[in-house]
């Protein structure tokens, strides 16, 4: 079976993380301040704040935020579910607004018409690493006084307009989850542009210590003193983790080269093919491609689903509309809401996608594509 999406692990990785096996350190220490510094100078972030998951990622950026109860979080159903769970975790109220037609990226033209004086945070998704009209979201938010987190689990290394994702938005959100375009076997990341927002953010994610003495309430209490003032959780990633994931980023430019010829070769083997239609991808962005999103028309995306697997090859499809899901039903959305996102869910099949594919891999997919559909 060609696998949908895995990890691309070599011996400088696994020497990486043996050496700080071999060390003082195994939980958060020197080497996840080496990490998080690597990935303030990739992003151009003021601050970056490493975690234990992309989903953790997110808790802490709408933590960050301020986000509460009676606090509106505006965002995308076509992501997954954690984009919005991790939202309602902190007792918001999330709406949904419809997709791009062409990106399934959320639609700048919908949100704006969306958003009210009760929204706290715009959450945009880049969906398979194509970066969301930032500069539009940003002016939406802007006009209603809320933040914006963009969630760029799929585009670390991607670039809009040729300035990096992770210095476009409020927060930027990154998932290092193995099947990612890098990984640290499990973790995230968030990436704030304005410090005290990074602060809040390394707050949260360690338990809400306070070590500062100048902010302390009751400084004198001795060198051991440390005080918790708002609630904050254990999302520390560990310097084990954070080991592989400084060796992984040495190689993150060639893991997005690899990337994006698997999937120019995939646009020229299946170009005219009926049938199917093409992912798109706009002229101001320079993505990194965690996906490949192929539509399959005419209602035959799971006849196509199932031949593709029998044939040995491991598609998969990202993702049903968040409020599909019961979580979601059961709090009242219907289904119906978001027509573009509906119709993208019906039609979309991620082909393979990772670093390892071969040219034999991908050409296999291609012609295994061509018999599912008949062309």
């Amino acid at each position: 079976m060609i696998a949908y999406g895995r990890q691309s692990v070599n011996e400088d990785d696994v020497e990486a993380v043996a050496q700080v096996l071999r060390g003082d350190w195994l939980t958060t220490g020197p080497t996840v301040t080496a990490f998080e510094h690597a990935l303030e100078a990739l992003t151009g972030a003021t601050r970056c704040v490493s975690a234990t998951s992309g989903t953790a990622a997110l808790h802490i950026a709408y933590a960050a935020a301020g986000v509460g109860p009676g606090d509106e979080v505006v965002t995308t159903p076509m992501t997954f579910v954690a984009t919005a769970s991790s939202a309602l975790a902190l007792g918001a109220e999330v709406r949904f607004v419809d997709v791009e037609e062409d990106t399934a990226n959320i639609d700048p033209a919908a949100l704006d018409a969306s958003v009210t004086d009760r929204t706290k945070v715009i959450a945009g998704v880049d969906y398979a690493g194509h970066p969301i009209e930032i500069d539009t979201i940003n002016e939406t938010a802007r006009r209603v006084g809320a933040l914006v987190v963009e969630d760029a689990a799929h585009s670390i290394g991607s670039t809009y307009k040729g300035r990096a994702v992770g210095s476009l938005a409020d927060l930027t959100t990154f998932s290092f989850f193995p099947t990612k375009n890098m990984t640290t076997a499990e973790g995230g990341a968030v990436a704030a542009l304005d410090a005290e927002l990074g602060q809040r953010a390394h707050e949260f994610h360690f338990i809400g210590l306070v070590r500062d003495r100048d902010r302390m309430r009751y400084p004198d209490e001795g060198p051991w003193h440390q005080e918790v003032h708002e609630y904050g959780l254990n999302y520390r990633l560990p310097d084990v983790l954070a080991a592989l994931g400084l060796s992984q980023l040495k190689r993150l430019e060639a893991f997005k080269a690899r990337r994006a010829a698997i999937f120019a070769r995939y646009q020229e083997g299946l170009a005219g093919v009926d049938g199917i239609r093409l992912p798109t991808r706009r002229e101001h962005v320079d993505p990194i491609w965690h996906l490949y999103p192929l539509r399959v028309l005419g209602g035959r995306r799971r006849e196509v689903f199932d031949s593709m697997r029998a044939a040995g090859v491991g598609v998969q499809v990202n993702y049903l509309p968040v409020y599909w899901h019961p979580l979601f039903e059961d709090m009242g959305f219907k289904r119906g809401m978001c027509p573009n996102a509906e119709q993208f869910y019906a039609e979309e099949l991620s082909l393979p996608m990772h670093a390892e594919l071969t040219d034999a891999h991908v050409d296999q997919v291609i012609d295994a594509v061509r018999a599912a559909v008949g062309g």
